[in-house]
């Protein structure tokens, strides 16, 4: 008897990369993604964050995240690199006078905190940095990468890559207890006023020989 006709033979599911459709791959995937990164990282912090439950909020297979972006590491990194690109991208944190280093310094990085789009995603990085080595790293690498070796090249003074870790490290402390902790009165506290407060310290550690 010939056997009856059926549809077209199913097998294991192979593991790698997916089969690429209009829909699951390409540069609308591939931001879909990173917004969803994004989002679990937010929503969850590091360590709940899975790479199957950015495929299921990115709507992709997540052998399509892996091959985008390769570990949950990276990912997370793609997605500080999304959440920070705006502010980070702006020269006005490094370029200018002397004399207004400080200042301009305290500014940058306050202007980071307060901007209403990038103030969640930045808690959620920062508590993650707390709480999970590899995320430390990862923001560790981009703060130096970002502002901290680009400040430094503008400073005309002895070491100036320490001067400018202890300069953000002031302003990463003031930053936990302001919008982490929210230790008051400097939690309600205008930001021109800690400005006017903190900068000539900042210009001590960035200028002074």
């Amino acid at each position: 008897m010939t056997p009856a006709a059926s549809g077209p033979a199913t097998g294991p599911r192979k593991r790698g990369r997916p089969a690429r459709t209009s829909a699951s791959e390409g540069p609308a995937a591939r931001d879909r993604i990173l917004t969803a990164a994004r989002g679990e990282f937010a929503a969850r912090g590091y360590d709940k964050t899975s790479i199957r439950g950015i495929a299921k909020a990115a709507e992709v297979d997540p052998a399509l995240v892996h091959h985008y972006f390769g570990t949950k590491e990276q990912v997370f990194e793609a997605a500080i690199e999304l959440i920070l690109a705006p502010a980070m991208g702006t020269p006005d944190a490094v370029h200018g006078s002397r004399e207004g280093a400080g200042e301009r310094m305290a500014r940058y990085m306050f202007g980071i905190w307060e901007n209403p789009v990038s103030r969640p995603p930045m808690l959620a990085v920062m508590r993650s940095a707390l709480t999970n080595e590899t995320a430390a790293a990862v923001l560790r690498g981009m703060i130096e990468r970002r502002v901290l070796l680009r400040m430094a090249g503008e400073l005309d003074v002895p070491s100036p890559e320490f001067r400018a870790q202890l300069a953000a490290g002031h302003l990463i402390g003031i930053a936990m207890l302001r919008y982490v902790i929210r230790m008051e009165p400097i939690a309600s506290a205008a930001v021109d006023d800690i400005v006017a407060m903190v900068g000539p310290t900042i210009q001590r550690y960035l200028t002074e020989s």
